[in-house]
């Protein structure tokens, strides 16, 4: 739906510089489509790079009327509160920006292209994000097994640890090697910055292992397929990472990790193993004691943001030493020592 030469502007109400604005961070580094203005009252008259790493003059306006005036025509859920429902504050807005002819991207759980059906106009739509498209997928069979491609898959010891962005940045080394690479989007990010791929959440348990399957089924032509992460195996409330496991089948995985992370940010109680051991449980559940495809971490993507470059440094080496892996920042540094890791790392 979304043309990749259409103007937008990014909602992130009081969310801007947040982890709670990771799609609207997402989309500013790696989005196609020209963003005009953020939306944050709160941040109002300042630019996205004062609040962000991203190198981005994009300016953060208080409203959707001054986004308009910069020439906006599609209005982006950029922020995802708890829960990922939508506040009731964000009607408003929202019916203001449908009245004025802007078509919407909504990432939220609840579907807003029937609230909104009646009052499209030409060329106007709406799209929800975390709706599963076409048919319901097959049960996985590990059909992906049989590929003989390479399947990298990102895994993590939290959500929101940066799975998504260390798997664009590995694609994007990987393609600047000469090799046919492709990132398979699992998240509402992800889709909204490549313009394909499946709302993991939104796929029922019993078909989640299978729409994986189907997606990397189909781009087996590709000599390498990087597939989003979801979730982590460490949190007591995800249920994602063992399906993207059995559905791609995968051959390689990236261990992505904050830098000085002792606990899981949003329960405290759960504490964040060695990086050694998380490695090892990983490999475990991937090759379930040997029934499937025996998937290795390569190496590890280590967000160091919150770093210094003297302490990122410190940082990479001592995750190295502890974990006898290659360790990088995909965004301080490139991907390129991950993506190396990956083709000189080859299968047991």
């Amino acid at each position: 739906m979304l043309e990749p030469t259409q103007p937008i502007a990014l909602f992130a109400e009081a969310t801007m510089g947040s982890l709670n604005a990771k799609m609207a961070e997402g989309i500013l580094r790696y989005g196609r489509n020209p963003v005009v203005a953020v939306i944050d009252s709160t941040q109002a008259g300042r630019r996205v790079r004062d609040l962000t790493s991203v190198d981005s003059d994009a300016p953060i306006v208080a409203t959707l009327a001054e986004a308009q005036a910069l020439g906006a025509q599609v209005l982006v859920l950029g922020t995802a509160p708890s829960g990922g429902r939508l506040p009731e504050a964000w009607i408003a807005v929202l019916d203001a920006a449908i009245t004025a002819g802007m078509s919407l991207v909504n990432g939220m759980h609840d579907r807003l292209q029937p609230r909104f059906a009646d009052r499209l106009g030409t060329g106007q739509w709406v799209w929800d994000l975390r709706v599963a498209q076409g048919d319901p997928p097959p049960i996985a069979m590990a059909r992906a097994a049989s590929l003989d491609n390479t399947r990298v898959l990102m895994v993590g010891t939290d959500m929101a640890i940066g799975k998504m962005t260390a798997g664009l940045e590995l694609t994007r080394s990987f393609q600047a090697m000469g090799r046919d690479a492709a990132f398979l989007a699992t998240g509402q990010t992800g889709i909204a910055i490549t313009g394909r791929g499946i709302p993991l959440d939104a796929i029922r348990v019993d078909h989640a292992s299978g729409a994986v399957e189907r997606m990397v089924l189909e781009a087996a032509s590709h000599e390498i397929v990087v597939i989003e992460g979801q979730g982590s195996l460490l949190h007591p409330g995800s249920t994602a990472t063992l399906p993207l496991m059995r559905g791609s089948a995968c051959t390689h995985m990236i261990l992505c990790h904050r830098a000085g992370m002792e606990s899981l940010d949003e329960l405290q109680s759960v504490k964040i193993p060695p990086l050694r051991d998380v490695v090892a449980l990983n490999e475990a559940v991937a090759r379930a004691a040997g029934a499937l495809t025996e998937a290795r971490v390569a190496a590890i993507a280590l967000n160091t943001a919150r770093l210094s470059d003297t302490e990122a440094e410190v940082a990479l080496q001592a995750v190295e030493a502890e974990t006898g892996l290659p360790a990088a920042d995909p965004v301080r540094q490139g991907a390129a020592k991950l993506a190396s890791a990956v083709l000189g790392r080859t299968r047991s």
